[in-house]
């Protein structure tokens, strides 16, 4: 009977070293978890219509990771959206794109409307794709709202993103550079959506919400995505 009820000790023991261990392995030493660990279709996403996060997109707009990178549906037009919701946190991620490629990182977007304007945006454009873009619609800009202090994007090559969202302070850096380091609670710009309305400045959008990524190209390329990880500080 003792021996019996050792090897149950010793099992559960074993299970739950086995749990700890695989806690461990999701995030890193700095508490970074992946965000798209498994090749496939990324699980804890969904894929929704670019300029209303509320319209699911056609079935076939689908999202897939393959040897770790995660490229943007095939037909553009789409939103690949976490069903999680994060308030502060720490992301990073490599981003590539073609010639004429456009994509956007949505940061704190509530699960309706167009995150650019009811959320923040944060670009990730080719000049080609729209020779008549602002600085604040190119890459590095806070869509419509805040330009980056640099224009820091690489053309064709991977580029980096480390962004950290913690209360009002938003701080960018874009390939080793600080595009942004700002107090969002002061950010009262005009910003008019795509239908010439007036969207909440960036001031008053929420701070809480989901985080994604955008598929938008022209050229029949998709934007690729690797490395994402992200760190919940909240």
């Amino acid at each position: 009977m003792l021996h019996y009820k050792n090897i149950i000790c010793f099992a559960i023991i074993s299970l739950l070293i086995s749990i700890n261990i695989n806690i461990l392995c999701a995030a890193d030493s700095e508490g970074f978890e992946p965000l798209f660990p498994n090749d496939g279709s990324p699980e804890g996403w969904v894929v929704t219509m670019w300029n209303d996060l509320s319209e699911p997109a056609p079935s076939n707009a689908v999202w897939l990771v393959k040897n770790g990178i995660l490229f943007g549906s095939k037909d553009r037009g789409t939103w690949l959206v976490s069903k999680r919701e994060y308030s502060d946190f720490v992301l990073t991620f490599d981003f590539k794109l073609g010639e004429r490629g456009n994509s956007g990182c949505a940061l704190r977007a509530p699960m309706k409307g167009d995150p650019a304007f009811e959320g923040m945006e944060l670009q990730m454009a080719d000049l080609r794709y729209n020779p008549q873009a602002k600085d604040s619609e190119l890459t590095g800009g806070i869509y419509r709202a805040i330009a980056p202090k640099k224009q820091m994007y690489k053309p064709i090559e991977w580029n980096t993103y480390h962004i950290t969202l913690k209360g009002n302070h938003l701080k960018v850096i874009l390939n080793n550079y600080v595009i942004h380091d700002l107090d969002l609670s002061k950010q009262n710009q005009v910003v008019k959506r795509h239908d010439g309305s007036i969207a909440p400045p960036v001031k008053d959008r929420p701070k809480r919400g989901h985080i994604g990524f955008q598929e938008l190209s022209r050229d029949g390329s998709q934007v690729q995505i690797k490395n994402a990880k992200i760190k919940v500080l909240d």
